[in-house]
């Protein structure tokens, strides 16, 4: 469907707006064989999703006249993870909207309840909301859904992956039978399919995201640092960059913290968003952003969700994306609107394997390169100074008179230097890295290396992940039962069903002898107690092995540990639980017999 088949009130919003063409989900959302269906689409961040379920359900809320008719409920509902995403699809609405005379209400977390009650008893046609406060609003009875024709849900899997299942079906099961749904989400894991199965009817999948997932307008790199000079690796490809606005991706709160002071430290002008911040942080920092009073936003995956800011033409993945579907998400907040953006995975040595399989998995042609050095970005500072300089200036006479004093003073090439030298002082001082040679890459690794540790053995231990095995729990474990310190432990890697840990091999005999004297007496107080042993070739042949057919070993027992109770609840070993401490819960456990010989 062209722009020209569109309600006259939509095709007159969207011709101002200077929309020539429609995206490519705009125009499958309102194809023939889409309408008044329900839908489930999959389309990439910044390809015009907002104003394509907005153009979708244009049917359903333009009566014959042109215009939206008056109900006494809202007749489009839309729910969104966040509160950044929720205003956003609020104020793209109310543009595309406007002509048409509908009224659009929002409601997110941070703001006042009350005002929100109000606007909604007011009458509104259109309702964007928070699946926490929508379903707050619900209960209280201010937001009536009897009257509703469309419910949309963006970013359906991230709301899942949120927590928000309770609210978002509390949500759907409280509007009417014969209304729309259009479920827009990156990805189709199982909870994604059983949510459209109970609530969609004969959906529709779509699909815009092709064969090449990857961001036609996005130029990624992938730069190699050695793992201890990422913040100055961050540091340099900013200098280097120096975008209008760069947004930075944090996996936890506390390291959004953490960067966010470092680069004020350095001199940038940077905001951070996290879920620690409240609503009118938020909004201070989106407003530092659009004034161009910052011009660097580290932040969350998640707090991320909904920024769309013409001016971000730089991405920085500080720490590696969880999947390829984050991805695209962080990198997503450049390179929208037909304009270009960089996204840039910092990659520490050690992890190059896993982001060429995220790059592959997100089918995204990345550049490998190296972090810019100190003179690439004082190259491309004089580049940018001398270009700035070129430029023709306008002037007054005050200016003028200005100039002539400095000239009568000094000479033109000392008043060039001292323009030079403010320029640089201006700017945070880019950092010196290490060289990215084989040479480098094995010096960082032997400076990682713990001395004492060059030669050692590794032990078993027959708990893993499923029985919610930890290293912190795990350390304090081993050092107990083997009678030795935490600084005589070395790696510890937990497995799906064991663990390995490292001791080095000049007390490997007297820990054995430790841990088998401390199972002994454990299983004679009747407590269950973990098995720790000599492990000949470490995890990896451990796991190969475990991967064989029949999973046995020499005697016929499984390879696989076995577990002949239930862990505690948040992690705790078995051991740890004793009668008569406190934390203690429930019978002693008591074994039915010795412990079972293990491969």
């Amino acid at each position: 469907m062209t722009i020209a088949n569109l309600p006259p009130a939509l095709a007159a919003t969207i011709a101002e707006r200077g929309y020539e063409e429609l995206t490519p989900v705009q125009s499958s959302v309102l194809a023939e064989e889409a309408a008044g269906r329900d839908l489930i689409v999959s389309a990439q961040t910044g390809s015009g999703k907002t104003v394509a379920f907005g153009l979708a359900m244009a049917d359903q809320l333009i009566g014959g006249a042109g215009f939206v008719e008056p109900a006494d409920g809202p007749a489009a509902l839309i729910v969104a993870p966040t509160r950044e995403l929720a205003l956003q699809v609020s104020r793209e609405l109310t543009w595309l909207y406007a002509q048409a005379g509908a009224r659009v209400v929002t409601c997110v977390g941070g703001m006042d309840a009350s005002k929100e009650r109000r606007n909604l008893q007011r009458g509104a046609h259109i309702v964007v909301g928070t699946p926490g406060r929508l379903r707050d609003h619900l209960e209280r009875g201010a937001l009536n859904l009897s009257e509703l024709k469309v419910a949309v849900l963006d970013e359906a899997d991230e709301m899942l992956d949120m927590g928000f299942r309770d609210e978002l079906e509390e949500i759907l099961d409280s509007t009417p039978e014969g209304r729309r749904t259009l479920l827009f989400s990156a990805t189709l894991p199982s909870q994604i399919v059983n949510l459209a199965r109970r609530y969609q009817n004969d959906a529709l999948r779509i699909s815009t995201v092709g064969d090449s997932r990857g961001h036609g307008d996005i130029a990624y790199q992938a730069v190699t640092v050695s793992p201890h000079e990422i913040e100055n690796a961050v540091v340099n490809l900013l200098r280097y960059h120096e975008a209008d606005t760069a947004m930075l991706f944090c996996a936890t709160r506390d390291n959004v913290r953490h960067l966010h002071a470092t680069l004020q430290e350095r001199g940038f002008a940077v905001v951070a968003l996290s879920g620690e911040h409240t609503q009118a942080e938020r909004n201070q920092a989106m407003q530092a952003l659009r004034d161009r009073r910052a011009r660097v936003c580290v932040a969350t995956d998640v707090a991320a969700r909904g920024i769309d800011l013409p001016s971000l033409s730089l991405v920085i993945h500080v720490e590696i994306p969880r999947d390829p579907e984050a991805l695209q998400h962080r990198s997503g907040r450049t390179g929208r609107a037909g304009k270009k953006g960089t996204a840039v995975i910092v990659t520490p040595y050690p992890r190059r394997r896993r982001v060429e399989t995220l790059l592959r998995q997100a089918k995204v042609e990345a550049e490998w390169t190296d972090a810019p050095t100190a003179a690439m970005i004082r190259k491309q500072d004089h580049e940018r100074l001398l270009e700035r300089l070129m430029q023709p200036v306008e002037s007054d006479d005050e200016d003028r008179a200005l100039a002539e004093r400095l000239m009568a003073g000094k000479s033109a090439e000392d008043i060039a230097l001292a323009l030079v030298s403010a320029h640089r002082s201006s700017m945070p001082q880019p950092e010196e890295l290490a060289e990215n040679t084989p040479e480098a890459r094995a010096a960082a690794k032997a400076e990682r290396h713990r001395p004492g540790f060059e030669d050692v053995q590794w032990f078993r231990l027959s708990v893993g992940r499923r029985q919610n095995a930890e290293a912190r729990w795990i350390l304090p474990l081993v050092c107990r039962r083997g009678h030795i310190s935490r600084n005589e432990i070395g790696a510890i890697r937990v497995g799906p069903e064991e663990t390995f840990v490292q001791i080095p091999t000049a007390i490997a005999d007297r820990f054995a002898d430790a841990v088998m004297r401390t199972a002994a007496a454990e299983i004679s107080a009747g407590e269950e107690s973990i098995a720790i042993e000599r492990s000949a070739e470490g995890p990896r042949m451990e796991a190969r092995q475990n991967r064989r057919a029949g999973r046995t070993d020499n005697a016929g027992n499984s390879a696989r540990p076995r577990v002949d109770a239930k862990p505690h609840r948040k992690g705790k070993p078995f051991g740890d639980r004793k009668p008569g401490k406190p934390g203690f819960k429930g019978k002693t456990f008591k074994p039915k017999g010795p412990p079972r010989a293990r491969g």
